[in-house]
C-alpha cells in the first residue's frame, strides 16, 4: 500500500510554538543549580571542558554479574540460603577428625547442587549479555569532523557527539533534535520500547537550528547545552541551549529518547544529550520488587523446623553419649570394650567425657544432615521453569487475533497462581476491549442513535423484558461495527439513526447545532490523516482509540478531516444549503492539550470568514460548570441523556464552544506563549492556570457517547471464577454509572443484589463545597464516609445479611478518605463480605493502595489484572500481577509477572495451571521432607543401636548420593506431569480451587502427616532389617551379616520404599514417570555393582558386597519384599479409608471418573452444589436466585 503524506508544518501549534521565543532571564532560575548542572559542548566531544566532566559512557550493561564478580557474587547468592550455608558448614567439618564420612562424599553433592544452580544463573546472564553485545554493537552515522558522517557503533558514542538517524532506526542516547527532513524540522517517533504506546508522537527541533538539513551543515556548528540532570521522568525535560549567542528554551518536545524509534521521517540530525546508564530508558529499569510465594516462605519455616529437630537428635544423642562414655570404664572393666576406653582419642576417653559429648554433637550435626533435602530448592526451581513452559506453550491461551500466547515472565510464582483469594481488576481494556465505537450523540437536547449496547441488553434481560429479543431479532439490531455504503466495515464507527445519517440531519430543527457539533469533531483533536493515494481513503493516526472514533464519525456524517498544515486543518464539510461537500479551512492557532488534571481539551482557530472560535470537548465534571448562561439552553436534556447513555455503560464527553475577540485573544495569547516558555518546574501548572481563563463562558451543544464493548468470554470467565469463591474486585476511572452498568453486564452485580454505595454526593457536603472551607469539606467528607462504610456494616450485621448478596461500590473521592490509617480495617470489614466490590474514579495510586489493603489486610494472596500504566503500581503492589497485552501497550505487560491476550484466559490460567501448579509443588515439597526423614531417621535408629558411637550405617557414597540421583527425579517429574484430575473437570468443577486457596496440600497438618509417615516406614525398615538380617546366616558359608551387609540391605529397602511411596501417592503416571521411578530402582543396583567393583581402597564397606553377599542370598530379596510391602501398608490402609469414607474434593471427582459419572447432570450438580452460595456473583448465581425467587413467589401464592 502507498501512502503519501505531505511534509507538514507545525511550528504555529501549541506544541511546537516553544521552539520560537528567545529564553528571559528569571525563567533560567534552575538551570546551572542542583539538579540542573548538566552541561555539553554540542560537536565537541574532544574538548578540555567535555572532558573534565566524566559522563558515563554509552556501553550499556543490563547483566547481573560480570566475568570478574561471577564466582564470588553467585556462591553469595547461593551461601545466602540457611540450608546451602549448613551443607557448606558440614562440608567443612568433613575435612576434619569429627567427619563419620569421608569429606569427598560430603562435598560433591553441595558442588552438584550449588554448580547446577550457578549453571542455571551463568545462563541466563548469558542471554543478557548477547543481547547486550546486540544492542551496543548497532551502527549509527557519528560526524567526525569536517561535515563528514561515518558509522560508528553505539557503545563508542559521547556526549556532545553529532548523529544522524534513519528512519525507522532506533535511537542510540537520549538527544536533543536539532533538525529533520521536513521543512519545519518535525519528526514522527514511536515509543513502544518505553511507554508501550502505539501511537505516534510528534517532535519539534528549534526554529533555530532548523536549518541544518545537509551534512556540510554540521562543519562549524557549535552550541551549549545546559540542563537537567539524568533522572527517570520520561515526560518531563528543562533546558536550554546557547546557539549563535543567542539563549533558546529546550523541552520535552526536543528530546529524542534512547530506544525509541523514527517512523515516517527520513533522517534527523540530533546531538547525544545523555550516554548510556544515564539515560531515561536505563534510569527507569529499576528491578521489579521481588516476590516469593507464600508456600515457598512456608518451606523456609519448615526447613528450620527440621533444623531445630536436627540439633535435637544430635543433642539427646551427645547427652546420652557423654553419659555412658564416663560410665566405660570403671575399676579396670571397659563396658564398650571394642572401644578400647583405656587407650582411647579424646573422642572416647571417659576421663574428658564432656569435651567427647561437645564434638559428638559436631559429628550428630554432619551426620543427620540428611534430614535436609540438600536438592529441594534447586529441584523446585528446575519445575518452576519447565511449568512456565506448559503455561507458554497453552494452545489454549493462544490469542489468534492478536497473535499471543500466554507468556510468564517470571517462574517464582506459578504456585501462587492456585491460591489466588482476590482478584482486583481494571474494567478499561481488560474487561472490555478499549475499541471504541461511536454509537450514540445528543445534540440541541435531542438524543441520536438507535443501537443497543452489550449493556442495555444485560440490563433487559435483568428486568426480564421482551426489548431485549426484539432488539437482538428485530430491524434494530446493530453490528460489531457499522458499514458504508459500499458495505465495508467502518471499525469504530457504530452509528445508526436515519434522521442524522446521509446529511438527513439539514432538515432537522437545530441543523444549525448541529453542523457545530460535527464541525467541532472534526477538529478538536490532534489526530494525523494519512491518506490511501491508490484507494482514496483516509485513515487517521490518533493518540487514543476515542479521539479515532470522533473524527471517523466527523467524516461518516458529512465533515471529512483530510490535511492538517502548519498552522491549519481542512475538512471537507457537507454544505447544508447546495447539499454538495465543500472544502474548508481553519486556521489552527493554539492546541490546549488534554491531561487527566484538566479533563478536556480545546482547540483555537479562525474561520474562513475571520471568526475566532474557541473549541471545547471534555468531561461532564468539568464542562457544565463552564458553560455561560446563555449557553445553557440544553444543558437539562443533555444531563439527562449523559445519564442514560451512563447507564447504558457508554463513556460520554460533553461538547461546547464559544467565539472570542481579537483582544481576548491576543491578551491570552501572550501570556500562553510566556508560560510555555518558561524554564521551571512548576511550567505545567502556569499553562494550566493560563488556559483555566480562556476556557469559560461556552456555549452547550451537546455530548458524545462511545461504546467500549466487553471483550469475549468476560462474563463466563467471572462467572467460572465466582463458582471457585474467588473474589473479585473492579477498580476503574469511570464514572459510578457506567461502572455499576458494567457490573451488570459481566454479572458482577445483579437483581435483587443489595448496593452498599458510598459517595460524597450528600446535600451538606454539596453546600460545603459551594463555601469553598477546605478544612470545613475534609472534616465533614472523612465523617460522612465513616458514617456511611458503619451503616454497611449494620446492614452486613442484620439476621438477613448474612443470606443475602451486597455490592460495595465507592467513588474515588470517599476512598481517599477510606484509605487514611484510621479508616481503612473499616473499609476492609465491610469489602471483605461483600459479594462484589467497584471503585469508580480510582487515581492509579489509590487502585495501588486499595491492592495493599487487601493483601496486608486479609494475609491472603491477590491478584491483580490491568492492561495499561496507570495498572503498574497495582500489578506491582499485588502477590501476582496479570498484564493484558492490549491496545493500551505494553507497560502493564512489562511490569507483570504473567501476560495474557485477554481477561478470559484468566480462568485457565487459575482454574487449570494455577491447581496443577499449587497441587504438584505442594506435593513435591511433602514428599522431599517425607523421604528425608525417613532416611535421616534409620541413621538415628542405627546410631542409638550402636550407642551414638558416631558410626554411619551406611557406606560414605550411599549417604551422599541418596538426595542427589536415586530419589530426586522422581520428585521433579511429580512437580512437573502429576495431575489429579483433567483440565477439562477443573474446569467443570470450580471449587476444586478452593483447596489451593484454603492451603488444604500444603497445611501443618498435611505436612507433619507426611514426616510422620517417614517417620513410620523408618522404624519399620530398621528393626524389620535388624531382626530379619542379624541373627542369621546371610550366605552358604554360614557368616552372619556384617555392618556393609545390613547397610546395603536396609538402603535398598529405603530407595525401593520411598519409591514405591510416589508410585502410590501419584495421580497420573506418565512414561516419563515410571522411568523415573523404576529406573531410580534400577540405578540404585547398577551403582552398586559398578562401585562394588572399585578397589576395596575406595568403595569400602560396600566392596563387591552385592556380588558375592546380597544377589546370591535369598534372604536378601526376600527381606527387601517383605519390607517394603510391611512399610507401604500403613500409608495405603489410610488412604483408602480416606477415599472410601472421608474423600476430599479431587477424590469425589476422581471416584466419579472412575465409576463413569463425571457426565451424568444430577451427580455432577450433587458435586458441585457447594459452588453456587447466596451471596456468589455470576450468570450461573444470578439465574438461580432469580428461579428461586419464582419458586418462592409460587409457594406464597399458594
Amino acid at each position: 500500500m502507498k501512502t503519501g503524506r505531505r511534509k507538514l508544518h507545525f511550528s504555529k501549534i501549541y506544541s511546537f510554538t516553544c521552539g520560537k521565543a528567545s529564553l528571559k532571564d528569571e525563567e533560567h532560575s534552575q538551570i546551572g543549580g542542583p539538579g540542573f548542572s548538566r552541561v555539553v559542548y554540542c560537536n565537541e566531544p574532544s574538548s578540555p571542558e567535555s572532558g573534565i566532566r566524566n559522563y558515563a559512557v554509552n556501553y550499556v550493561r543490563t547483566t547481573k554479574y560480570t566475568a570478574a564478580s561471577f564466582l564470588p557474587k553467585a556462591l553469595f547468592e547461593q551461601f545466602r540460603r540457611v540450608a546451602n550455608f549448613y551443607f557448606l558448614v558440614t562440608g567443612i567439618l568433613a575435612f576434619t577428625p569429627l567427619a563419620p564420612y569421608t569429606a569427598v562424599s560430603a562435598v560433591i553433592p553441595l558442588i552438584v547442587v550449588v554448580g547446577a544452580t550457578m549453571v542455571k544463573e551463568s545462563i541466563e546472564d548469558w542471554h543478557r549479555k548477547q543481547q547486550d553485545i546486540e544492542v551496543n554493537n548497532r551502527k549509527v552515522n557519528v560526524h567526525h569532523g569536517n561535515g563528514a558522517f561515518e558509522y560508528t557503533e553505539w557503545k563508542n558514542l559521547t556526549v556532545g557527539d553529532i548523529v544522524k538517524v534513519k528512519k525507522d532506526e532506533f535511537f542510540p542516547a537520549d538527544l536533543i533534535l536539532l533538525s529533520s527532513s521536513y521543512e519545519d524540522a518535525i519528526c514522527y517517533v514511536e515509543t513502544m520500547n518505553l511507554d508501550g504506546e502505539t501511537n505516534l508522537k510528534l517532535k519539534q527541533a528549534l526554529e533555530a537550528t532548523s536549518f541544518l538539513h545537509e551534512d556540510s551543515n554540521f562543519m562549524d556548528f557549535k552550541a551549549l547545552v545546559k540542563c537537567e540532570d539524568p533522572n527517570a521522568n520520561l515526560y518531563s525535560f528543562i533546558g536550554s541551549m546557547e546557539f549563535l549567542e543567542q539563549q533558546h528554551p529546550l523541552t520535552p518536545q526536543q528530546l529524542l529518547l534512547r530506544d525509541s524509534k523514527l517512523r515516517n521521517t527520513d533522517y534527523i540530525y540530533g546531538a547525544v544529550i545523555f550516554t548510556g546508564h544515564d539515560t531515561k530508558v536505563i534510569q527507569n529499569s529499576t528491578a521489579p520488587p521481588s516476590k516469593r510465594s507464600k508456600i515457598e516462605k512456608k518451606m523456609d519455616k519448615i526447613v528450620y523446623f527440621l533444623f531445630c529437630v536436627l540439633f535435637t537428635m544430635s543433642f539427646v544423642g551427645s547427652i546420652y553419649f557423654g553419659i555412658v562414655t564416663r560410665d566405660d570404664l570403671e575399676n579396670g572393666i571397659m563396658k564398650r570394650w571394642y572401644l578400647r576406653p583405656d587407650n582411647s582419642t579424646i573422642f572416647f576417653d571417659p576421663k574428658r567425657a564432656p569435651v567427647a559429648a561437645i564434638y559428638h554433637f559436631l559429628t550428630g550435626v554432619m551426620l543427620y544432615s540428611y534430614l535436609i533435602p540438600i536438592s529441594l530448592y534447586v529441584s523446585i526451581e528446575i519445575v518452576k521453569v519447565l511449568q512456565s513452559i506448559f503455561i507458554n506453550q497453552d494452545i489454549h491461551m493462544y490469542c489468534e487475533e492478536s497473535d499471543k500466547p500466554a507468556h510468564a515472565r517470571t517462574s517464582n510464582l506459578t504456585e501462587e497462581l492456585g491460591q489466588v483469594d482476590t482478584i482486583l481488576s481494571d474494567k478499561t481494556g481488560t474487561l472490555t476491549c478499549n475499541s471504541m465505537e461511536f454509537i450514540k450523540c445528543s445534540v440541541a437536547g435531542t438524543a441520536y442513535g438507535s443501537g443497543v449496547t452489550e449493556v442495555e441488553k444485560a440490563m433487559a434481560k435483568k428486568r426480564g423484558s421482551p426489548l431485549v429479543h426484539e432488539m437482538v431479532n428485530g430491524g434494530d439490531h446493530v453490528k460489531d461495527s457499522a458499514e458504508d455504503s459500499a458495505g465495508t466495515i467502518i471499525k469504530g464507527y457504530n452509528f445508526k439513526d436515519e434522521r442524522i445519517t446521509n446529511g438527513n440531519w439539514v432538515n432537522e430543527p437545530h441543523a444549525d447545532v448541529i453542523q457545530k457539533f460535527l464541525r467541532l469533531l472534526a477538529i478538536c483533536h490532534t489526530a494525523i490523516p494519512e491518506v490511501d493515494e491508490d484507494m482514496g481513503r483516509i485513515t487517521y493516526e490518533a493518540e487514543s482509540p476515542d479521539e479515532a472514533a470522533f473524527v471517523i464519525a466527523a467524516r461518516e456524517l458529512g465533515f471529512e478531516f483530510y490535511r492538517r498544515m502548519q498552522t491549519s486543518v481542512s475538512l471537507n464539510e457537507l454544505d447544508p444549503v447546495s447539499g454538495r461537500k465543500v472544502k474548508r479551512l481553519y486556521k489552527l492557532l493554539n492546541v490546549l492539550e488534554f491531561n487527566s488534571s484538566r479533563k478536556r481539551m480545546s482547540v483555537i482557530v479562525r474561520d474562513e470568514e475571520g471568526k475566532l472560535l474557541l473549541l471545547c470537548k471534555g468531561a461532564d465534571s468539568v464542562m457544565f460548570e463552564r458553560l455561560a448562561k446563555n449557553g445553557r439552553e440544553f444543558e437539562e436534556e443533555t444531563r439527562d441523556h449523559v445519564n442514560e447513555y451512563a447507564d447504558a455503560g457508554l463513556r460520554t464527553l460533553i461538547l461546547a464552544y464559544r467565539e472570542l475577540s481579537e483582544e481576548e485573544f491576543k491578551e491570552f495569547n501572550v501570556k500562553f506563549i510566556e508560560a510555555k516558555n518558561s524554564v521551571s518546574a512548576d511550567r505545567e501548572t502556569t499553562i494550566d492556570e493560563v488556559t483555566e481563563t480562556i476556557e469559560q463562558d461556552l456555549i452547550l451543544l451537546g455530548a458524545t457517547a462511545v461504546e467500549d464493548k466487553l471483550q469475549n468470554g468476560v462474563p463466563e470467565c467471572i462467572d467460572k471464577l465466582a463458582q471457585t469463591g474467588i473474589k473479585i474486585w473492579v477498580l476503574t476511572g469511570d464514572k459510578m454509572e457506567t461502572a455499576i452498568n458494567i457490573g451488570f453486564a459481566c454479572s458482577l452485580l445483579r437483581q435483587g443484589m443489595k448496593q452498599i454505595i458510598i459517595n460524597l454526593d450528600a446535600p451538606e457536603i454539596k453546600a460545603l463545597e459551594k463555601v469553598g472551607e477546605k478544612g470545613a469539606i475534609a472534616k465533614a467528607s472523612k465523617e460522612s464516609v465513616r458514617r456511611q462504610i458503619s451503616e454497611g456494616k449494620a446492614q452486613l450485621a442484620a439476621p438477613s445479611g448474612s443470606s443475602e448478596a451486597f455490592a460495595l461500590i465507592i467513588d474515588g473521592k470517599s476512598l481517599a478518605y477510606a484509605l487514611e490509617n484510621d479508616m481503612k480495617n473499616m473499609l476492609l470489614e465491610l469489602a471483605v463480605r461483600c459479594a462484589s466490590v467497584i471503585c469508580c474514579r480510582s487515581s492509579p495510586k489509590q487502585k495501588a493502595l486499595v491492592t495493599r489493603l487487601v493483601k496486608d489486610g486479609t494475609g491472603k494472596t491477590t491478584l491483580a489484572i490491568g492492561d495499561g500504566a496507570n495498572d503498574v503500581g497495582m500489578l506491582q503492589e499485588a502477590d501476582i500481577g496479570v498484564g493484558i497485552s492490549g491496545v493500551e501497550g505494553m507497560q502493564a505487560v512489562m511490569s507483570s509477572d504473567i501476560a495474557i491476550a485477554q481477561f478470559r484466559f484468566l480462568e485457565r490460567l487459575l482454574l487449570v495451571h494455577g491447581h496443577w501448579c499449587y497441587r504438584r509443588i505442594s506435593s513435591m515439597i511433602c514428599y522431599f521432607f517425607y523421604k528425608n526423614v525417613t532416611f535421616a531417621v534409620t541413621v538415628f535408629l542405627f546410631e542409638a543401636n550402636a550407642s551414638f558411637s558416631g558410626q554411619p550405617a551406611y557406606n560414605d557414597w550411599f549417604l551422599s548420593l541418596y538426595n542427589v540421583f536415586f530419589t530426586s527425579l522422581p520428585v521433579v517429574a511429580l512437580g512437573v506431569f502429576d495431575q489429579d484430575v483433567s483440565a477439562r473437570l477443573c474446569l467443570k468443577f470450580p471449587l476444586l480451587y478452593q483447596q489451593g486457596v484454603q492451603n488444604v496440600l500444603f497445611s501443618w497438618r498435611r505436612i507433619i502427616g507426611w514426616m510422620f509417615n517417614g517417620l513410620c516406614q523408618a522404624f519399620i525398615i530398621f528393626f524389620f532389617c535388624m531382626k530379619a538380617v542379624q541373627p542369621h546366616a546371610i550366605n552358604n558359608d554360614g557368616k552372619v551379616a556384617g555392618l556393609g551387609i545390613f547397610g546395603a540391605t536396609m538402603y535398598t529397602c529405603v530407595v525401593w520404599v520411598v519409591n514405591c511411596q510416589m508410585a502410590i501417592a501419584i495421580s497420573y503416571l506418565t512414561f516419563i514417570q515410571h522411568i523415573f521411578i523404576w529406573g531410580g530402582i534400577a540405578l540404585w543396583y547398577l551403582f552398586l555393582l559398578a562401585y562394588g567393583a572399585m578397589s576395596p581402597g575406595f568403595s569400602t564397606t560396600a566392596y563387591k558386597v552385592f556380588v558375592e553377599s546380597l544377589a546370591p542370598s535369598p534372604l536378601f530379596w526376600i527381606v527387601t519384599l517383605f519390607v517394603v510391602i510391611s512399610a507401604l501398608v500403613p500409608y495405603f490402609s489410610y488412604s483408602a479409608i480416606q477415599m472410601r469414607f472421608f474423600p476430599m474434593y479431587h477424590n469425589m471427582i476422581q471416584l466419579a471418573t472412575l465409576e463413569g459419572q463425571c457426565d451424568d447432570p444430577e451427580y455432577c450438580n450433587m458435586v458441585r452444589q457447594g459452588s453456587i452460595r447466596p451471596t456468589t456473583v455470576g450468570f450461573t448465581a444470578r439465574s438461580m436466585a432469580r428461579n428461586n425467587r419464582v419458586q418462592d413467589g409460587i409457594q406464597n401464592h399458594r
